[in-house]
């Protein structure tokens, strides 16, 4: 089962990364957030729309 890991970066703001069972990174949050608050709030909108997400195949 995968994991949420929340981090600070080198400015001090606070980040995401999914790993996965092989501890491998599979998503980032691609943006530092000022506040830990905000930082699971971005893991909490992954969750809920990844859900539902469709799938758009760009290569045909």
């Amino acid at each position: 089962m995968g994991k949420f890991q929340i981090y600070k970066d080198a400015k001090g703001e606070f980040r995401w990364r999914l790993k996965a069972s092989n501890n491998e990174t599979i998503a980032t949050s691609g943006e530092g957030y000022t506040t830990k608050q905000n930082c699971k709030k971005g893991i909490d909108s992954v969750r809920r729309q990844a859900v539902d997400a469709e799938i758009e195949d760009q290569t045909v």
